[in-house]
């Protein structure tokens, strides 16, 4: 493996690692300020507010740990279970065009997709960590 394959690698890794934590971060201001979108959405699902202001501590710990390269794994298996419930509940509940809108069933399908390719490259480390457990 050459140097510049070692750093197409670092940068997408980071790539993948920014993205789904600036989506997450960006979506906190909503959720930890009330602002009515927020409340409607968790209402809506029946959520209202222990379920909004717990999903945001939690998106805000994989947003930390998404960031952190020997924590980006930890990061990426909370981001992905926790898209998997936005996901749930778009396609179930809230549908795709939330308010007339497709923008957060957009960003929890980049989450999601960003996460699962980080558990994927990270696949070794949590492999050897699952060993010594």
């Amino acid at each position: 493996m050459n140097i510049r394959n070692i750093n197409i690698r670092n940068v997408t890794i980071w790539i993948l690692r920014l993205v789904p934590a600036i989506i997450l971060l960006q979506t906190l201001y909503f959720k930890f300020t009330a602002q009515p979108e927020s409340v409607k959405l968790f209402t809506e699902i029946g959520m209202e507010p222990y379920g909004r202001i717990g999903t945001g501590v939690l998106e805000l710990i994989a947003a930390i740990l998404l960031v952190i390269p020997r924590l980006t794994h930890y990061g990426a298996i909370l981001g992905l279970i926790l898209m998997t419930g936005a996901l749930y509940f778009h396609l179930t509940k809230l549908g795709i065009y939330f308010d007339g809108d497709a923008l957060l069933f957009s960003y929890a399908v980049i989450t999601f997709l960003c996460c699962a390719l980080l558990i994927l490259a990270y696949r070794s480390q949590l492999a050897s960590q699952l060993r010594r457990k």
